[in-house]
């Protein structure tokens, strides 16, 4: 009686550690975030038609024409995965009288810039990348007194 105790018992621990390694096996696999310095953004100027592109390290406020763009953060995957980039951004508007309004605060999808694009009746914003490093020297962190 007890080798078939013994038996049974080894067999259900098997199928237990079997059971485990399956639900692992199918668990979702999560990528990591890589979190990045430099957010990249195209810029449109409808009255000119030109399409300008610029780094901006993340805290740092960049102008294009009357907006002022800052990125809080940007993130992407590992180059092993499907890329997705992202990137939490604050875009104010200077107006005619000089006074600042915030007109975009959200996450900004490289993959689907229209979905989050910052539309202005004269200029349009969106995130197109985020990177490790810029030619773009970073902003000075020393404050002078």
């Amino acid at each position: 009686m007890t080798g078939r105790l013994n038996i049974a018992l080894r067999t259900a621990s098997a199928l237990a550690a079997f059971g485990v390694a399956l639900l692992a096996a199918n668990a979702p696999a999560e990528a990591a975030r890589i979190e990045n310095p430099v957010a990249v953004f195209s810029g449109l100027d409808k009255i000119t038609g030109r399409i300008t592109s610029f780094d901006v390290y993340v805290g740092e406020t960049v102008q294009f024409g009357a907006l002022q763009v800052t990125p809080r953060v940007c993130y992407n995957r590992d180059d092993t995965e499907a890329q997705k980039v992202d990137s939490f951004v604050e875009v104010d508007e200077i107006t005619l009288d000089r006074k600042i309004r915030r007109i975009f605060t959200g996450w900004m999808f490289a993959e689907s810039p229209g979905l989050n694009a910052v539309e202005h009746p004269v200029y349009d914003v969106w995130l197109t990348e985020c990177k490790a490093q810029s030619d773009v020297p970073p902003p000075d962190t020393t404050t002078s007194r």
